[in-house]
């Protein structure tokens, strides 16, 4: 029979697909044995034939079904050894981000409540600090948000240091009325 299309026919006469085609069913158990998933087992099949058809340079091999085998074999020691990789990958990301207590895993975290909460919050703080003139608010956002001391604060405003700290009781007094502790 003449296909026409010179690759398949050069395919179809490699006796490395043909041992393929010839032990497909086995290699299928060769994988189900070893990894005890069916699913994992079709899918290197399938990579198995492709690695097969896409050897362009198949050179005189004393036994295609012993290659194939040590195809097999490599091809399913890769995939175990990357998901190996992304086990320990995974489980060092885990220990990163998470509590681990004895009964369960827990995320380290805020959960999207307190999250929402949080940002809440911070609105309240910052209307807060709106309501209040605006040297007091300088003075407090160069200490507590830029964390310049009092000294510093107080050399770039050009005022006394207990100005500056009159400004930050007045600040946190304010604060706490308006949001709380």
């Amino acid at each position: 029979m003449v296909t026409g299309n010179s690759a398949l026919d050069a395919k179809s006469s490699s006796p490395l697909l043909n041992a393929y085609f010839d032990r497909k069913v086995e290699m299928r158990r060769f994988f189900l044995a070893r990894l005890q998933s069916a699913s994992e087992a079709d899918d290197l099949v399938q990579d198995l034939y492709l690695k097969v058809s896409s050897l362009t340079i198949v050179e005189e091999i004393q036994s295609p079904g012993a290659y194939l085998y040590r195809l097999a074999a490599n091809l399913m020691l890769d995939r175990l050894r990357g998901q190996h990789r992304a086990a320990a990958r995974d489980g060092q990301w885990r220990h990163a981000n998470h509590l681990i207590s004895p009964r369960e895993d827990v995320a380290d975290v805020p959960s999207a409540e307190a999250v929402v909460a949080a940002r809440q919050r911070l609105e309240r703080v910052v209307q807060a600090l709106e309501a209040l003139p605006i040297k007091t608010q300088r003075v407090f956002r160069l200490h507590k948000f830029e964390g310049l001391g009092h000294a510093e604060v107080a050399s770039r405003l050009g005022i006394s240091r207990s100005a500056v700290e009159k400004h930050m009781i007045d600040a946190l007094r304010h604060l706490v009325a308006m949001v709380g502790r």
